[in-house]
């Protein structure tokens, strides 16, 4: 059990962005879901009515340091491409 007064400080700061982390990916995972999903029932139109949504779920997680910039840049790209294989 933490201590001094810092570490406990560190512990509440820990939980509260445990929880902030864990909403931003179940937004993140919740789109790529979607998307895949999509993808694989070859909805292009529905895909493609969802690559801003997924983008921007992809940003705020590089924006909040939840995901490195080119892990969501690689993302993005499968995404696309996924999407204009489907023709």
């Amino acid at each position: 059990m933490a201590i001094t007064s810092s570490a406990k400080k560190a512990i509440r700061a820990a939980k509260n962005k445990r929880l902030f982390n864990l909403r931003r990916k179940a937004a993140m995972d919740r789109e790529l879901k979607q998307f895949r999903k999509l993808i694989a029932a070859k909805d292009k139109a529905g895909a493609a009515k969802l690559i801003p949504s997924l983008y921007q779920a992809l940003d705020k997680a590089v924006k909040t340091d939840f995901l490195k910039p080119n892990a969501s840049a690689r993302l993005k790209s499968r995404a696309m491409a996924a999407l204009k294989k489907l023709g």
